[in-house]
């Protein structure tokens, strides 16, 4: 059910069609979801692919309640029954629409029930193997087979395709010619979104960064930096412990000596205090 303080609907994004790029963020944590609602972020996507994404979720969403969340579901499912049980499950728990990188058969059962479906258009990382892991449609063949890949998911029901590894004229050029919103990851600026992994946007990895992505910070570099502090923290309590600088006054808790002496002598002498 759609909330209505969502900044989009499905609906909404339709009529945005052609008028704007919109900024598109994969998040992997609430904390990274609240910062990219903060952000002002139009739409966040996470994956749904394994029990402990799937509890995740509600907390994505609970950290960005007015963002426009689309779920990845597993590869592999095997049935049409399953992904659209998969889809329900997904919007049960929040998210505004799924992507699904299966073929136009499994995406048309969960459209024809009204699950809203994002496609997987160009180079699919899971099927590389057929392509080797490369920009798809540089000649006019696959250019071809790209547009009519379109077409198929267009007529099967999906609202969006995200179109990875696109040389970006042809993006554009696709984006004139078909009704779904499509979503550029390394496919350039002239699609519908342009899709970014938070952890490229972090550099949160120590690999090197992707062609198409733009790191804007080094978390690696800030996480070291962080458990330097830790560490230096730490050895700084035990030397204070060590040398009997901590406690101080200011740390303790005292009680007037009168006090203090009529406490002894309660407890040594027997009586009551």
């Amino acid at each position: 059910m759609l909330r209505p303080d969502k900044k989009y609907s499905v609906y909404d994004l339709r009529q945005l069609k052609g008028k704007r790029c919109l900024t598109h963020v994969h998040v992997k944590s609430p904390e990274e979801a609240g910062a990219a609602e903060a952000a002002g972020i139009d739409l966040l996507s996470c994956s749904f692919d394994s029990p402990a994404s799937q509890a995740r979720l509600p907390l994505l969403v609970a950290a960005a309640p007015k963002s426009f969340i689309s779920a990845a579901t597993p590869h592999g499912m095997a049935s049409p029954e399953e992904a659209i049980r998969i889809g329900f499950q997904a919007l049960e728990l929040g998210a505004s629409s799924v992507y699904c990188s299966a073929s136009p058969w499994m995406i048309e059962a969960m459209a024809r029930e009204g699950i809203p479906v994002v496609g997987h258009l160009g180079m699919v990382p899971r099927h590389a193997t057929w392509t080797n892991v490369r920009a798809i449609g540089k000649t006019p063949a696959e250019a071809r087979q790209l547009y009519e890949q379109m077409k198929r998911l267009e007529n099967a029901g999906a609202y969006a395709a995200e179109l990875e590894l696109v040389p970006h004229q042809l993006a554009s050029y696709f984006c004139k010619k078909t009704s779904l919103l499509l979503m550029s990851l390394g496919s350039g600026s002239g699609c519908d979104t342009l899709f970014l992994f938070s952890d490229d946007i972090l550099q949160d990895y120590d690999e090197r960064i992707p062609r198409h992505a733009k790191a804007y910070r080094n978390f690696p570099k800030e996480s070291k930096r962080l458990q330097d502090e830790r560490i230096a923290a730490f050895a700084e309590y035990a030397e204070d412990v060590k040398r009997g600088r901590f406690p101080e006054a200011g740390h303790l808790v005292a009680v007037d000596e009168a006090v203090f002496k009529a406490a002894v002598e309660a407890i040594e002498g027997g009586g009551k205090a």
